[in-house]
């Protein structure tokens, strides 16, 4: 007998680079990901809003035009409270925490990343917000 099939996880990839948005979206459907892709703020805001089932992990860049990652998360987790965040950008963590982009506690993945890399950040996401038995 086989268990239940677990739904595919969501995620939301913002990028303004629409080649890096389109390689992460095949890369993450591939590995049984469901994707929604958005360019900018309003995209992504758009997403969480009409999307009618979950959202799991929101996937942003660190600089997006005209607001920051870190203040998408934050519009983006006022209508989804249940999903999680991961960033990606050029800069080392570090330096986004000491310019006021992330929090300490924020994950993020330096680019240039590999998709085990990228996959590894929202295992690690997506098992945080499991419920617990």
């Amino acid at each position: 007998m086989t268990e239940a099939t677990q739904e595919r996880p969501t995620v939301l990839v913002v990028d303004d680079e629409e080649d890096l948005r389109d390689i992460m979206r095949r890369m993450l459907e591939r590995r049984g990901f469901a994707t929604l892709v958005a360019g900018d703020r309003e995209q992504a805001i758009a997403a969480c809003r009409e999307h009618p089932g979950v959202i799991d992990v929101l996937v942003t860049d660190l600089n997006l035009p005209g607001v920051t990652g870190g203040d998408l998360a934050r519009a983006a987790s006022e209508l989804r409270p249940e999903m999680g965040v991961v960033y990606i950008s050029g800069l080392p963590k570090d330096l986004a925490v000491t310019r006021g982009l992330i929090g300490p506690d924020a994950l993020l993945v330096k680019k240039p990343f590999t998709s085990d890399v990228l996959l590894e950040a929202l295992r690690s996401i997506l098992a945080e917000r499991a419920p617990t038995a």
